[in-house]
């Protein structure tokens, strides 16, 4: 083989694995942003808001938007983890952030556990601990396969892409009021701070800020000469989470307009798998039982995989494989925890945003710092001023609904 066609063939390897990368990473993003914790908030809060609940997902895409550009950018240029970044801009911040989000994404894995368990009571009619305790197994096997990563990759997008289809289905046959949905969205008849942040929370707090951008760091997508790239898949990400988010509130919203009451509050209580059921009969209710055990275990992976990835401010000389063991001991714990727990999965999930919506603000405004004063540490660049100031307005909204609903938030550990 000549040069020319040596180098024309690692080119296009190179080109194909970049791909892969940003692939990856952006469904990396979207299954995290879409995982059970979403479902069930989608469920309940459109159960008792109606199409109001519009407004807090537009915001939530909006806020996401603003976020992910920033994280994104900063994460690839700086070619450091969100915790290393944190500590070299204001010392000892890293370790904080880090505790945050491990204990964030603990609280999110225990209920991501108890979205799969819902998943194959749905789908199986199989006892949800019993269907958390074989999902849990199955994430636990794809970190200890030897070509993890690749695995751990080729899982989330398929079944992030199968996720989308049957939702758009269920959306279909549900016939929702399209029209007051997007009326309500740009001019809601109530806004509610504590279901704004829990949504947020839900969809981007805690260690999901961080999925996709450590994701395209671990495969080594970084640097000025990707940002382009980088940019592009953090807005097609943006896209696809709130597609979902909107077609998901969209085939909820068709059963509740048609006069479903849904049961909210019961221990057992799983009102997204209602509105599926009454949207479609028994196909619906299996077809949602897919749907959240897809969305469950994909968030296993995510939550589990991101969350440890901060472990290494503590331990930089962790290798791989020694983050691998380490993810399946922090899956196994919450499993644990999961099986021990006699919190309804409904409410665990639901308060699992709003913890996770309440870190948000604390990792974001190091990351808006760094962004305004220290160009240094992202190897020079020149910061766009419009995402800055974009963000620093959106990082004193969440701190704003952040404190006005911490106590709606943490009334879910008196149920």
């Amino acid at each position: 083989m000549s040069e020319i066609e040596t180098a024309t063939t690692a080119t296009g390897k190179g080109a194909k694995l970049r791909r892969h990368a940003l692939v990856a990473a952006i469904f990396m993003m979207a299954t995290s942003a879409i995982g059970p914790g979403f479902i069930t908030q989608t469920a309940t809060f459109t159960a008792s808001m109606g199409a109001t609940f519009a407004f807090a997902i537009l915001v939530s895409v909006l806020i996401d938007f603003v976020v992910q550009m920033n994280i994104w950018r900063i994460v690839t240029l700086s070619k450091c983890r969100a915790a290393e970044l944190a500590n070299r801009a204001v010392p000892g911040t890293g370790y904080l952030l880090a505790v945050f989000i491990l204990l964030g994404g603990f609280v999110f894995n225990v209920g991501n556990i108890a979205g799969a368990g819902l998943g194959t009571n749905a789908l199986l009619g199989m006892d949800p601990k019993i269907g958390g305790l074989i999902s849990a197994l199955i994430a636990v096997a794809i970190f200890l396969s030897r070509r993890a990563g690749l695995l751990m990759d080729r899982v989330v997008v398929v079944l992030g892409v199968v996720m989308l289809l049957m939702t758009l289905f269920v959306a279909g046959v549900s016939h929702p009021p399209v029209g007051e949905a997007l009326s309500q969205s740009i001019w809601p008849d109530s806004i509610n701070f504590a279901t704004i942040v829990t949504i947020v929370g839900g969809t981007i707090g805690g260690y999901i800020t961080y999925a996709g951008a450590h994701r395209l760091l671990d495969q080594g997508m970084v640097g000025e000469e990707n940002l382009a790239a980088v940019t592009r898949a953090s807005v097609t990400g943006i896209v696809v989470t709130g597609v979902m988010r909107f077609v998901l509130f969209l085939a909820v919203l068709g059963v509740v307009s048609a006069g479903l009451v849904m049961d909210t509050t019961g221990h057992a209580a799983n009102p997204a798998a209602q509105a599926f059921q009454a949207a479609a009969g028994d196909l619906g209710l299996r077809v949602f039982g897919a749907i959240l055990w897809g969305a469950a275990i994909t968030s296993v992976i995510g939550a589990a995989y991101t969350s440890v990835s901060f472990l290494t401010v503590f331990l930089p000389s962790l290798t791989e494989r020694g983050r691998a063991y380490a993810t399946v001991a922090f899956i196994a714990a919450s499993l644990a925890t999961y099986v021990g727990l006699g919190t309804a999965p409904a409410a665990l999930l639901v308060f699992a945003g709003g913890f996770n919506g309440l870190i948000l603000p604390l990792g974001f405004s190091l990351f808006i710092y760094v962004g305004w004063a220290r160009r240094d540490l992202l190897n020079g660049y020149s910061y766009p001023r419009s995402l800055l100031i974009l963000g620093t307005i959106v990082c004193a909204l969440t701190w704003y609904m952040g404190f006005k609903s911490v106590g709606s938030i943490f009334a879910f550990l008196g149920q």
